[in-house]
């Protein structure tokens, strides 16, 4: 009886707009499903981590390549995404690459902290509701550029859970 209390009280809450569990009520469990990964993230995986070259966020501090940049300082850089996931939707990177955010040292701690901050102070001023901030790290974080990059995303409730 009990259990069955658990299994309607579950399809109750559950969705099936979650993509990326298929739940497993009578195991309790949730399964992990797989997804196909993008166009953009297949090809990044074919890159080194460390691959030699500047990266396209690197061109982007230099000036090589155009962005719709909306701050930037002696550390950072913010600008808008070119394929927006959500109608706020900017990243925020450092200036000096740092391949992954796994790759950090300590010594990054107060780099790290400024980029955090940098994020909040306009995640705040262009998605005053609320925002989301996210960082994708290495192959199944789905991390298509390996220079970290934090993306903020707003001006529309988001889903949960994410991914």
């Amino acid at each position: 009886m009990f259990n069955k209390v658990i299994q309607r009280a579950l399809k109750f809450r559950l969705k099936k707009s979650y993509p990326t569990n298929i739940y497993d009520l009578s195991r309790g469990s949730a399964i992990a499903v797989r997804r196909p990964y993008s166009d953009e993230v297949r090809r990044a995986q074919a890159q080194s981590v460390a691959a030699p070259g500047p990266t396209i966020f690197d061109k982007i501090i230099s000036k090589e390549i155009k962005a719709d940049i909306i701050y930037e300082d002696e550390q950072c850089l913010a600008f808008n995404d070119v394929s927006p996931q959500a109608p706020v939707h900017f990243l925020v990177i450092p200036k000096r690459r740092i391949p992954r955010l796994q790759d950090a040292e300590p010594n990054d701690m107060e780099l790290l902290g400024h980029l955090m901050l940098v994020a909040r102070s306009l995640g705040a001023a262009r998605a005053p509701s609320g925002w989301r901030l996210v960082v994708n790290n290495g192959r199944d974080g789905a991390q298509s550029v390996y220079h970290l990059h934090l993306h903020v995303l707003g001006g529309r409730q988001m889903g949960w859970p994410p991914g």
